[in-house]
């Protein structure tokens, strides 16, 4: 089922309190290739997130050098993707 809805978006439950012409655009946004969907998500996100914070990149890259030292420092193995993405899906069926 949760395969089914992130595959597409219609239906979703979505409360689309939107004006006339947002509603054509998500509407005509749905048509698009995934990969155009999500670079246009992008772009409205970042749209709405303010001026760039030029500090960013550096802070990331602590912040991923720190998560990989915490995995290294791990005495157990990390769990493989598919019980990951199992637990995920999961948690999002019982939304």
């Amino acid at each position: 089922m949760v395969a089914s809805i992130l595959a597409n978006p219609v239906g979703r439950g979505y409360s689309l309190a939107m004006s006339g012409s947002a509603e054509a655009l998500f509407s005509e946004a749905l048509d698009l290739t995934v990969s155009d969907r999500l670079k246009l998500t992008s772009e409205l996100l970042a749209s709405v997130d303010g001026p760039p914070d030029p500090d960013w990149d550096k802070a990331w890259l602590a912040e991923l050098d720190r998560r990989m030292d915490d995995v290294a420092a791990r005495d157990q193995p990390l769990p493989e993707w598919t019980e990951v993405r199992a637990s995920i899906f999961t948690r999002l069926s019982r939304c």
